[in-house]
């Protein structure tokens, strides 16, 4: 079965069309989309590039309108943090754990690391989110270069300087996030090609009852997903050119078609979606055109609108400076 074939959409599936990019930077890996409501603009990630942008959705060009700070290691996700200015600085995921970007120097702390012992050099980060409870939850796996092993973890920081390993092993930990009531944690393993739910208890963050949510019969493998206010998961889908909308009882009911194979993320703004992308690789199928926009950014009136993210809280345990 061909890639076209698996994407092709039941009979009466709703379907929206993303034709061209909002904007294109070329990134080889775009990932972790992020709305900076603060100052309406819109951040993601080149995880292969090591950059995060920040672009002014208020531009009329949005190229002119684009932020970038260049770092040293692998920046592969965003989040704000409780009583932090996000111009000023803003959490990320880095290769050995969580740290704290600040912005304007383009400098940045580790808050917390995978390891207390040692860092893992054949590890790094991948996609995560912040919890209800103002936790971080972050998976690890195989870094870029390197033979892909089942060698991953999905880590939950506290906010301290500990990290509690929540899953091992895993290949490609993705997306994690929550039903609008708050009961429900979503986690997409790419590889297993599965989106999993557990009951979350609203006291504790505690998690029982995992399942089976989703399970993808395609080629390509699911990626970062955001849910909106009606419970619908919007699922990015590697290497089949399109965004899964997925309702909260686990079955496929639209379907974003993009112009480029290796969506990555999604993200709304106000009824928007916006979706990051990967450059395609040397072997993939695909038309000349699918490959010349790899890596770009996409933007979809989709006619819902996502949950507010949650902020991440620092314990005052934890000094960034020390």
């Amino acid at each position: 079965m061909s890639t076209t074939e698996a994407s092709k959409p039941p009979a009466g599936l709703q379907q929206w069309h993303a034709t061209a990019p909002f904007l294109h930077l070329h990134c080889e890996l775009g990932e972790g989309p992020y709305y900076e409501a603060a100052t309406h603009k819109l951040r993601f990630v080149d995880i292969k590039k090591k950059r995060v942008h920040a672009v002014d959705l208020n531009a009329a060009d949005p190229a002119s309108a684009v932020e970038t700070i260049q770092l040293d290691t692998p920046v592969t996700v965003t989040a704000d943090i409780d009583g932090v200015d996000p111009r000023e600085r803003i959490l990320i995921g880095a290769k050995y754990g969580i740290a704290e970007l600040d912005r304007r120097s383009g400098r940045y702390e580790y808050l917390a690391r995978f390891s207390s012992d040692k860092d893992d050099e054949r590890l790094r980060s991948n996609d995560g989110a912040v919890d209800p409870h103002g936790r971080f939850w972050l998976g690890t796996m195989t870094d870029i270069g390197l033979d892909l092993q089942p060698e991953g973890s999905v880590f939950l920081f506290d906010g301290t300087r500990t990290a509690r390993s929540m899953r091992h092993p895993v290949t490609i930990p993705n997306s994690v996030g929550w039903s609008p009531d708050g009961r429900t944690q979503y986690f997409t393993h790419s590889t297993e090609r599965t989106i999993f739910a557990s009951d979350y208890d609203p006291v504790t963050g505690d998690l029982t009852n995992e399942r089976k949510f989703y399970v993808h019969d395609g080629p390509g493998e699911p990626d970062g997903f955001r849910v909106d206010t009606e419970g619908n998961l919007w699922q990015a889908v590697y290497g089949e050119a399109r965004v899964l909308k997925i309702s909260p009882e686990g079955n496929l009911v639209g379907q974003v078609n993009l112009p480029t194979r290796n969506c990555t993320c999604t993200q709304f703004v106000g009824t928007e979606l916006f979706v990051t992308s990967a450059a395609m690789h040397e072997g993939q199928e695909g038309t000349d055109k699918e490959f010349e926009l790899g890596g770009g950014l996409f933007r979809v009136e989709v006619g819902a609108r996502g949950l507010e993210p949650f902020l991440f809280k620092v314990s005052k345990a934890v000094d960034p400076e020390s």
